[in-house]
């Protein structure tokens, strides 16, 4: 058994008996399909910490539709050779502990700058409208958004290696 410091005691310096305790909300972050396939593919160890940080739940990953469905598609790519059980599983693994966003803002649109990449756009739109806290991704096209203030106030775009030192 493990004692409990005074000061970390159920209601300890206060009048009642309700457990006191700091609770900081995970941080809430949207993973661009290259992030998911270092972590859930290749398990690339660099971001090893990145995906534990996800399934403690310190992290709070986000996707919607759009943004899995663009996960699905890229596990079949042929360049990965990758038998159906491996995409399921990658699939079941990211699942297991993703936030399905269904929401959105379209009073908001203005406010985000063109991706140069259509395709990347999804995941500027999805991070804006589910309130995250960052955008983490490899893509360059993204990560020249990153550098521009027209996202100040909304949430940042990160590398996968600024993301771990960042938080």
């Amino acid at each position: 058994m493990t004692s409990v410091p005074p000061e970390r005691e159920a209601g300890a310096g206060s009048q009642d008996s309700t457990p006191v305790f700091l609770s900081t909300s995970p941080k809430r972050v949207v993973l661009d399909t290259n992030v998911l396939v270092s972590l859930y593919v290749f398990a690339d160890s660099r971001f090893a910490p990145l995906r534990a940080r996800i399934e403690s739940g310190e992290w709070q990953a986000i996707t919607n539709d759009a943004c899995l469905g663009e996960f699905r598609r890229v596990l079949a790519y042929p360049m990965f050779v990758l038998s159906d059980d491996l995409q399921q599983s990658a699939l079941a693994a990211y699942g297991a502990h993703v936030t399905h966003f269904t929401g959105s803002r379209q009073d908001a649109v203005a406010a985000l700058p063109r991706c140069s990449d259509r395709d990347d756009q999804k995941f500027l739109e999805l991070a804006r409208d589910s309130a995250a806290d960052w955008l983490v991704t490899a893509d360059k096209a993204l990560l020249r958004l990153a550098r521009r203030d027209r996202l100040r106030g909304l949430f940042r775009i990160l590398t996968p290696e600024m993301a771990l030192t960042a938080s």
